[in-house]
């Protein structure tokens, strides 16, 4: 994520072309070197597939600084999370047996400190004991974030300008039971089968702001949230949030649920179980794999990209198969940014039909005008 729309470019004006921090000239890159995933080692039990990746940038000229997070904990408390832009393991004692967390946080480039903020969640997620219910999971996580705003408060603050922020995207899954997501800013989690990408999160910008007061249509809103790149943000972790007054910052994080969001997006509160499909693969990502003039376009391609009608592949080929994409065959546009994604793949059967998530959890086919 990052919060300054003014482009930077490279003081090195012998290069055949100008780059910039926002788009790349694509012809200058030089080789990406392989990356393992972050899964490998972990055991996320019989009934649960996870590869992830994270990384600064997938360009080799310019390599900003990665205020990107992810935090995996295993069905046996072996936990993997970023610490100064390098993967840390631990091990979280008493952790419940079959019990996983997944989480995607994007810093706040445009705001200071933000892999700051971003490792201070991580962190704090290590000390949280596995929650149980969803009331539990978003009374605790209020409460970090309540007490990491006072962490980050400088003496003498007058006003939250400087306060750091990050995206938080979590999925709490229990050895019984659906997952369970608690959603805060822009990073994303996607429903990928055969036939689309469903995003089954909304993001926590003006134009959600807009929607909910009236002043967005479901069809703009989609246009403007999955057609354009536009890298304002209305709520983020720590940071605090715009929804009710856009020209205040809200200590406050404004949980999007039934009651706040318009009709064409109730379906979709920031809180709440997920279920998820055997068929189907899930991403967990950062906002970096849509900067891009067209999103919709690219992201589009990932049912294809991903294969997620072939449940023999391998979670982290799968998952490579997309990072190459975005390296060798990039959507116009592109602006550089921080790449993290935690895909996962649910191998338990549930007695519903294998599109339920369609009418449950994701947006209508409607919502999207270039279908």
């Amino acid at each position: 994520m990052n919060g300054n729309p003014t482009a930077v470019s490279s003081a090195n004006s012998t290069a055949p072309a100008r780059i910039s921090a926002k788009l790349w000239p694509f012809p200058l890159r030089r080789a990406t070197p392989p990356m393992n995933s972050l899964s490998e080692q972990l055991d996320f039990g019989a009934s649960l597939m996870v590869a992830a990746r994270c990384e600064a940038s997938i360009s080799k000229l310019q390599v900003p600084e990665n205020q990107d997070n992810l935090l995996l904990i295993d069905a046996h408390g072996q936990a993997v999370y970023m610490h100064r832009q390098q993967p840390c393991r631990r091990h979280i004692r008493g952790w419940p047996q079959g019990h996983v967390r997944l989480a995607v946080l994007d810093g706040m480039g445009g705001h200071g400190h933000g892999r700051e903020a971003a490792e201070a969640v991580t962190q704090a997620l290590l000390q949280v004991p596995a929650f149980d219910t969803l009331a539990q999971m978003g009374q605790q996580l209020d409460t970090v974030h309540h007490q990491l705003q006072q962490q980050f408060r400088q003496q003498h603050d007058s006003d939250s300008f400087r306060r750091p922020g990050t995206t938080l995207t979590l999925l709490e899954i229990p050895a019984q039971g659906d997952p369970m997501l608690y959603h805060v800013g822009d990073s994303r989690l996607y429903e990928i089968s055969a036939e689309a990408a469903r995003p089954l999160t909304v993001d926590h910008v003006p134009a959600t702001a807009y929607a909910m007061h009236g002043l967005l249509d479901e069809q703009q809103w989609w246009q403007q949230v999955h057609g354009e790149h536009r890298p304002q943000i209305a709520q983020a972790y720590i940071l605090g949030n715009a929804f009710s007054n856009p020209q205040v910052l809200d200590d406050r994080l404004h949980a999007l649920d039934q009651a706040s969001l318009p009709g064409f997006l109730q379906h979709l509160p920031d809180r709440r179980a997920v279920r998820l499909r055997s068929d189907a693969l899930y991403l967990l990502a950062t906002d970096g794999f849509w900067s891009c003039a067209r999103p919709d376009l690219w992201v589009a391609r990932w049912p294809q990209l991903l294969a997620a009608a072939q449940p023999a592949r391998p979670l982290a080929a799968a998952l490579d198969a997309l990072y190459h994409d975005y390296a060798h065959n990039p959507p116009p546009a592109l602006h550089i940014d921080n790449l993290s994604a935690i895909l996962l793949r649910s191998t338990r059967h549930h007695d519903h039909p294998a599109d339920s998530n369609v009418d449950e959890t994701a947006l209508p086919q409607a919502a999207n005008p270039h279908d």
